[in-house]
């Protein structure tokens, strides 16, 4: 909300959604309230979110500030004349459009590509609200508890972090050796894959991809496991293969918690938070990352989209980092506050 009071400040009209599940109705009041144009509704079905992105686009934008490639990936298949580029927030977005980048042929900055959004907000706030959000959801301590986080980098580091400090045992899976190594010399246990499901009291992805646990794993997974996302997309843990699952034999849904529990035909059961939905943006009273952190990634974007907007920034800056100097003018800016 900050960011598009902040651009509508700097002359912008704007029209805008929210991401899946994770859309407040509090703001949307509140936004339309101030005369901004909102195609959103709180939900969980993906074509009832489409169906905003669609009516997103048929506003025809001049920029898109897209999260997830969601925006862009429409406007790849569906091109319009005056759209001049924009902003991507996240690597599962920037993994999304790369493919499609010979198509769009425009201006798109890549705000997770800066090594700012890297530290600030995705190894330390990230990794300390999915933490928070753990302890929201569960009420449930910490200590001694053995955590398994898939994914190493900024978001995995932070959450393993988060862990380890809150004196749970904490094991690290990554499909890059060379990053399971620096997740080792940094003092996490890096078993096998199965070997981490398994042993896990707590299972955390955040990888930016899909089937990272999945159906198969039911067989590995701890009685009394609680199992959270912390990646964009709802797909890393395969929600829907749980639920059809022959093994599946009864589902819990507490609603008001938004935790579901799964019987398994051998008497055991685990807990998923959140529906597999980013669990620092879901469930009751999500504050997701820290006001100070998204100061940081709004004010990259609002600086990019200038970038864009003036003309400064062509084609061949097609899903690429934001420019250093968009950085440097950035972090002074955020030192000077702090000073």
């Amino acid at each position: 909300m900050a960011l598009l009071m902040t651009l509508r400040a700097g002359g912008a009209r704007l029209v805008c959604t929210g991401n899946l599940n994770s859309t407040q109705p509090s703001t949307v009041e509140f936004l339309r309230s101030q005369g901004i144009t909102v195609f959103a509704t709180q939900t969980t079905d993906p074509a009832a979110h489409h169906q905003s992105l669609e009516a997103v686009l048929a506003e025809k934008p001049d920029l898109l500030l897209d999260n997830g490639g969601d925006l862009f990936a429409i406007a790849a298949e569906k091109p319009y004349a005056n759209l001049r580029g924009g902003t991507e927030e996240t690597t599962s977005g920037r993994t999304r459009l790369l493919p499609l980048r010979e198509r769009l042929n425009m201006p798109i900055l890549v705000i997770n590509d800066s090594p700012i959004k890297q530290f600030a907000e995705n190894r330390h706030a990230v990794g300390q609200s999915l933490f928070e959000s753990y302890l929201r959801f569960t009420n449930r301590s910490t200590n001694g508890k053995r955590v398994t986080v898939f994914g190493y980098g900024a978001c995995g580091k932070g959450t393993a972090a988060c862990f380890r400090n809150a004196f749970s045992t904490v094991s690290v899976v990554d499909i890059d050796p060379v990053t399971t190594l620096e997740a080792h010399l940094d003092g996490f246990v890096t078993p096998l894959r199965d070997e981490a499901i398994r042993s896990a009291d707590i299972i955390v992805t955040v990888t930016g991809f899909a089937g990272i646990v999945t159906a198969a794993d039911l067989p590995l997974i701890k009685d009394g496991a609680i199992l959270m996302n912390g990646g964009h997309f709802p797909h890393e843990i395969d929600m829907e293969a749980f639920r059809r699952h022959p093994d599946v034999t009864g589902l819990d849904r507490y609603e008001a918690d938004h935790i579901e529990t799964f019987h398994l035909k051998d008497n055991s059961s685990f807990h998923v938070l959140g529906g597999g939905h980013m669990a620092n943006l879901a469930g009751p009273r999500p504050l997701g990352n820290t006001a100070e952190s998204m100061d940081l990634g709004f004010t990259l974007q609002a600086r990019c989209l200038e970038r864009v907007a003036r003309g400064e920034a062509g084609a061949d800056s097609c899903i690429v980092p934001v420019p250093r100097d968009i950085d440097a003018m950035v972090a002074s800016a955020y030192l000077d506050l702090a000073r």
